[in-house]
């Protein structure tokens, strides 16, 4: 099969154009900057130079193309500058799927997110929920935007699109805020984590596995949760403690805390520069925050089936101290 992707220099699309290209497949890759992508080429990828922002650079490789799968974004918290949030997530994914059919393209999978739904205030949510308060975080509010006025709109005109919505994505390889907070824990630098907190925690592969799956088995015009299991971040710490020997954090911030530490730090960023996992957006985006989907309908439907978080974490933990010691 010939597949069109975009996203494919990041953590998700790498290792999806990856695991498509070592199954036999063409992979037609839009990146925005061709000299990172390398290691691609390397591997037989055909690499593209053009951006999803940029309508008319879509057309050529993503010709002839049995299926689409659009998994880039912006996916940033507690950044200051968001200004390209909006014409990334909104209207590059518009442009993406507008393309795609145009050229009449057989089968798409974009990747949401269950961010859309924000807080579910510990509620486990399915497919059929739908958040209509005030996003939490930009990447939030953009995400929601593409996913319902943009992705289900054209899902429900007849564009052939499957739509998925992975949990927190950890892994080798992670450079997101779950990643740093990884890795800060093993530098002895993470002296407090949010209590409540809790997500569902999907590795990078199994979510690799959920698109695939999605494209081979998922019903266009469907939307599917692959999440991983639900855990507490106090019980992914403690989970970290027992897999390396290094002591979990023992401070828990309250959810009221985490709040009123927000506001003090959505203030002094004004004039400060603050680090981004201390900024006032990325606490508001963990003081206490569920983001809980339930996966049952990937499982069913699509035999989905993501592996435990303590053996993912271990592989994750494992690669993170070899990283910090080569630094």
């Amino acid at each position: 099969m010939k597949y069109f992707i975009t996203g494919a220099t990041g953590f998700i699309g790498g290792k999806l154009a990856r695991r498509l290209v070592s199954e036999g497949h063409t992979i037609n890759a839009l990146v925005r900057n061709p000299d990172i992508a390398n290691d691609l080429k390397e591997l037989g990828i055909n690499v593209f130079k053009g951006d999803i922002t940029d309508k008319t650079s879509l057309y050529n490789p993503m010709s002839a193309a049995d299926g689409v799968f659009h998994v880039a974004a912006w996916y940033k918290v507690g950044v200051k500058d968001k200004s390209m949030a909006y014409e990334i997530n909104v209207n590059g994914t518009r442009n993406v799927l507008e393309v795609m059919r145009e050229l009449g393209i057989r089968k798409g999978v974009y990747t949401s997110t269950l961010a859309v739904n924000s807080d579910t205030h510990g509620q486990l949510v399915d497919e059929s929920y739908r958040f209509d308060g005030k996003p939490i975080s930009e990447y939030d509010r953009t995400k929601w935007l593409a996913h319902y006025e943009v992705a289900l709109p054209m899902m429900k005109k007849g564009l052939a699109l499957v739509v998925v919505m992975p949990g927190l994505v950890y892994g080798p390889g992670d450079t997101s805020a779950a990643g740093e907070t990884f890795k800060q824990y093993l530098q002895g630098r993470l002296p407090i984590v949010p209590s409540r907190t809790a997500y569902n925690w999907a590795h990078v592969d199994d979510i690799v596995t959920g698109h695939i799956l999605a494209m081979e088995k998922g019903r266009a015009g469907e939307a599917y949760m692959i999440g991983g299991p639900f855990h507490e971040l106090t019980e992914a710490m403690k989970m970290a403690e027992e897999i390396t020997g290094i002591k979990a954090p023992r401070l828990h911030l309250s959810p009221a805390m985490m709040k009123a530490s927000a506001g003090i730090m959505g203030f002094l960023e004004k004039f400060l520069p603050i680090p981004e996992l201390f900024s006032g957006e990325m606490l508001r985006a963990t003081a206490g925050v569920t983001y809980l989907g339930d996966s049952s309908k990937a499982r069913r439907e699509l035999g989905y089936n993501p592996r435990p978080l303590k053996e993912g974490l271990s592989e994750t933990l494992q690669h993170l101290i070899k990283e910090i010691g080569n630094t």
